[in-house]
């Protein structure tokens, strides 16, 4: 592992927290850039998204902003597909091209998400999003996130403003809930591939970016809390995630060349 993965692990997940996403799509990213086995990556971009948003989810939930029922038609199809994307071994050409392109998408619909809450007060009732709509992107959503070993709140996100599905509170607190049953899924899947492969013991001794995340997650979460404008770090993680997918889809042009 090099060792230089280790303050970039820490402050992408510093980033990511305060922002209320888990980081998975970066992780995989870096590491791709790093050179380790694309096959591994997955796992352990998935164990960094869940240390992340564990913390988040917790304080969600004792604050009572968690609106885990009226999420739950989305979890119903992301759950399953997740895993499933998980288990479906890809080429490296294909994994790093998806990847890039994931990331793209995630840095463009971050700097453009809206400043506004599309619910400004809690207390009314949202539109009710119908269930054929949600199970349908929840399954779209989970396969992609399990596929390429990220959470799928950055695409969520803005689904959900797009319904005005509830306050900016609401919705992250959502995308937290999310990004964490879409990452145990996707891990589980990815880690019974990686057994097949004979292969988990390499991704476990990269260990220390998992204690990393987690110092990185707990200062982001407490700069969630206020102490810094959350605009100028959605920014901020914006341009870290579009340089990033420069140099990946870099990477990928050189592989469709060989």
């Amino acid at each position: 592992m090099s060792a230089p993965l280790i303050p970039l692990f820490w402050l992408t997940a510093l980033l990511y927290a305060a922002v209320g996403f888990g980081g998975g799509s970066t992780y995989n990213a870096l590491l791709v850039l790093s050179g380790a086995d694309y096959r591994l990556l997955p796992t352990i971009a998935l164990a960094c998204n869940i240390i992340v948003v564990s913390g988040g989810v917790w304080r969600f939930s004792r604050a009572g902003l968690l609106p885990a029922r009226r999420l739950l038609p989305f979890l119903i199809t992301s759950i399953p597909a997740a895993w499933i994307g998980g288990r479906v071994a890809v080429s490296e050409l294909v994994f790093v091209g998806l990847l890039g392109l994931t990331l793209v998408l995630s840095g463009l619909r971050l700097l453009t998400l809206p400043s506004r809450a599309p619910v400004e007060n809690a207390d009314l009732a949202p539109p009710v999003t119908p269930t054929a709509l949600a199970l349908l992107i929840g399954a779209a959503i989970g396969f992609l996130a399990g596929l390429v070993g990220i959470g799928g709140g950055i695409f969520l996100a803005p689904i959900l403003y797009l319904l005005a599905w509830g306050t900016a509170q609401q919705i992250a607190a959502a995308c937290s809930l999310f990004i964490l049953t879409n990452s145990l899924a996707g891990l589980v899947g990815q880690m019974s591939k990686l057994n097949d492969l004979a292969l988990l013991s390499d991704a476990l001794a990269y260990w220390p970016l998992w204690i990393a995340v987690l110092i990185g997650g707990q200062i982001g979460s407490w700069l969630a809390a206020g102490q810094l404008q959350a605009l100028w770090m959605r920014r901020l993680t914006a341009l870290l995630i579009l340089y990033v997918a420069l140099r990946l889809l870099w990477r990928f042009g050189a592989l469709v060349q060989i």
